[in-house]
C-alpha cells in the first residue's frame, strides 16, 4: 500500500457521536484566562537508533532501489513524516550510539567498512547510512538534528572531530574532508547527546564517573557554526534512579567558564512489570490494558521528582529536562528476529502516547523536548514498512492529530476524571488539555481511558462550535496491518453549540482533538 492510499483511508468512518450511550455528562472548562508555559514542538521529537529495520529497510533503502528513493530514503516514508511536522530526530541511538564510530560512515559506500551491531541481534552493520545520509534525512522532513556522540566506546577527540567535521567552515582538513564527500557548507546541529545511557549500555558508569566525562565532552565538543548554535543534553536518570540526576545538576552548578549543558535526558518506558517486556502488542484484554495505562501514568510522577531536585539547583530551570526514550516497549512481534524490537501498535498505544504528550505539556515548564522510541518499524513506531508497502500506526494519527499542540501556549482544563477500575487498578476515565496554538485557534485534547465505557461530556464555553478529529477503534487492542491499513484512523468531529454549552461524545478508548471556533 502506498501513502496516497494509507492518507485517503483516514476520510473513511463515522462521526464521533455514533453509538455513544446517553450518560450524566462530566463538566469541562478552558481556562483560557490563565496561560502556562509554551509546549515546545521540541517534545514531539523522534528516534531512529541502528537497529532491527529502523534505519534499514525503514528509512534507507540505497539509492539502486526499486523502491522509490531519493538518494538513498524512501519517499513515502519522508512524506509521511512531512505531515507530522517531525521537529526532531534523534542519531545514532540508543545503545548503538556508544559503539558508533562516525568516520566508518563517510566516503563512498563501496569502501566503507561492514562492522558488527553486537547490542541490536549481532547483525553486520554496513555503514551505509552515515553522518551525510542522516543530514540528507532529516532536511527532507524539515527537522533537525540530534546527534548521539560516542563517550562509552569512544574519545573526547573523537567527538571533537565528528563536531568539526560536521560545523566548520574554516578549511580545516576535516572540512575539506566533508567537502570532498559532497557537502561544502557546514552542517547545523541543533542538539548534541553526550553519551546514551552511561548508567547501562553507555558504560556502567557511576553517577561521579559520568560527570568526570561530561567536563571533558562537554568542553571539548564544539559546534563551530555561529549561525546555527547547539544545545547540549546530558545523560541523566534512569526512571526513578536519581543518582544521576543530582550529580550532573551538581557538577553543572559548581562548573566554571570551560562547559556548560543545556539539557539533562530522562528515559523511560511503558513496559508493565519485569524484564524482558512480557506484555503482549495484540490480542490482550482490559486487565493488560489496565496495568500498562497505570504504569505509564507513573511519567507524571517521575518528572515531578526529577524536576524538584532540578528545581534545587536551577531555580530559573535554563536546563530542560529533556525525555529522549519513551513509549510502549512490548514483547516482540512472533516470528521477528531476535534483537529487531518489532511490535505491533493498537489503540492502546495511541493512548499511551496522549497520556504521555499530556503529562509532558503540564511540565511545559521544564520538559521542552522528547523523542518516542521509535520512529520506524521498532518500538512504538510511526510507521511499519514491508518491503514496499507502508501502514500507518494509530500512534502516528495520534502524533498528527497534536500537530496544533506544537509552540502553543498550555491553557488549564478543569474537570472531574471520574474513576476506572479493572481489579486493583484504578485509573482515571478521563484526561485532557488544552492550548492557545499559534493559528490563534483554541486547541483541546480530550482522551477516554475507560476501554469499555463511552464519555459525555458537556463543555463551557463561549465558542459556537467544536470541531475536530477523534481517534478510535472498534476494540481495545485493533491495530492498523497492510491489509486493514485503516482500521484505527481518525474521523471528523463537530459539534455545535447550545447556549454556552457544547456536548462532546466519545467513544471507549479513544481520543479526540478539537479547536473551538466562533
Amino acid at each position: 500500500m502506498n501513502l496516497k492510499s494509507a492518507l485517503s483511508a483516514l476520510l473513511i468512518g463515522v462521526t464521533a457521536s455514533v453509538g455513544v450511550a446517553h450518560a450524566q455528562a462530566v463538566a469541562l472548562k478552558v481556562e483560557a484566562d490563565k496561560p502556562g508555559a509554551k509546549i515546545d514542538r521540541q517534545l514531539f521529537g523522534q528516534f531512529a537508533e541502528h537497529l532491527g529495520r529502523g534505519v534499514y529497510e525503514g528509512v534507507w533503502v540505497g539509492p539502486d532501489s526499486s523502491i522509490p528513493n531519493t538518494r538513498g530514503i524512501r519517499n513515502d516514508v519522508v512524506a509521511a513524516l512531512k505531515e507530522l511536522r517531525v521537529p526532531n530526530v534523534r542519531w545514532p541511538g540508543g545503545c548503538f550510539a556508544d559503539e558508533y564510530h562516525w568516520r566508518n560512515g563517510i566516503g563512498p559506500l563501496k569502501d566503507r567498512p561492514a562492522t558488527l551491531n553486537p547490542n541490536w541481534g549481532g547483525v553486520i552493520e554496513p555503514n551505509s547510512f552515515g553522518t551525510h545520509e542522516f543530514m540528507d534525512f532529516v532536511q527532507q522532513i524539515g527537522a533537525e538534528a540530534y546527534i548521539s556522540v560516542n563517550v562509552g566506546s569512544g574519545t573526547p577527540q573523537e567527538a571533537a572531530d565528528w563536531f568539526e567535521y560536521m560545523t566548520t567552515a574554516q578549511p580545516t582538513a576535516l572540512a575539506k574532508q566533508r567537502a570532498a564527500n559532497g557537502h561544502p557548507e557546514p552542517y547545523g546541529i541543533s542538539f548534541m547527546g553526550i553519551g546514551n545511557e552511561s548508567w547501562g549500555c553507555g558504560g556502567s558508569m557511576t553517577p561521579e564517573e559520568y560527570a568526570a566525562q561530561l567536563r571533558i565532552y562537554a568542553r571539548y565538543t564544539r559546534n563551530y557554526n555561529a549561525d546555527h548554535p547547539t544545545l547540549k543534553i546530558a545523560v541523566g536518570p534512569d526512571s526513578a534512579n536519581t543518582g544521576y540526576t543530582e550529580a550532573v545538576m551538581k557538577a553543572w552548578k559548581e562548573r566554571n567558564w570551560s562547559w556548560d549543558i543545556n539539557g539533562l535526558s530522562l528515559h523511560y518506558y511503558t513496559v508493565g512489570a519485569g524484564w524482558p517486556p512480557k506484555f503482549a502488542a495484540t490480542g490482550f484484554g482490559v486487565e493488560e490494558y489496565a496495568t500498562l495505562i497505570n504504569y505509564t501514568l507513573r511519567m507524571n510522577e517521575l518528572l515531578r521528582t526529577h524536576g524538584a531536585i532540578m528545581d534545587k539547583y536551577d531555580p530559573e530551570k535554563k536546563i530542560a529536562l529533556v525525555v529522549d526514550e519513551w513509549g510502549a516497549w512490548l514483547a516482540p512481534t512472533p516470528g521477528s528476529k531476535e534483537g529487531f524490537l518489532e511490535q505491533q501498535n493498537s489503540v492502546r498505544d495511541a493512548i499511551i502516547a496522549a497520556l504521555n504528550i499530556n503529562i509532558f505539556a503540564r511540565h511545559a515548564d521544564r520538559v521542552r523536548m522528547a523523542n518516542i522510541a521509535q520512529m520506524v518499524n521498532v518500538l512504538q513506531a510511526m510507521i511499519l514498512t514491508d518491503q514496499d508497502k507502508l501502514v500507518l500506526t494509530p500512534t502516528y494519527h495520534l502524533f498528527h492529530m497534536y500537530v496544533p499542540f506544537q509552540d502553543a501556549t498550555f491553557l488549564p482544563v478543569t474537570f472531574d476524571a471520574g474513576t476506572y477500575a479493572s481489579g486493583d487498578i484504578k485509573l482515571p476515565k478521563l484526561d485532557a488539555i488544552a492550548a492557545k496554538g499559534k493559528d490563534g485557534k483554541t486547541w483541546l485534547a480530550v482522551t477516554n481511558i475507560d476501554p469499555t465505557g463511552p464519555a459525555q461530556l458537556e463543555l463551557t464555553t463561549r465558542a459556537k462550535r467544536a470541531v475536530g478529529k477523534i481517534l478510535s477503534a472498534p476494540k481495545v487492542d485493533s491495530v492498523n496491518t497492510f491489509q486493514a491499513p485503516a482500521t484505527v484512523a481518525p474521523k471528523p468531529f463537530e459539534s455545535k453549540s447550545s447556549g454556552n454549552k457544547i456536548a462532546l461524545k466519545l467513544p471507549p478508548h479513544s481520543v479526540a482533538v478539537i479547536a473551538l471556533e466562533q
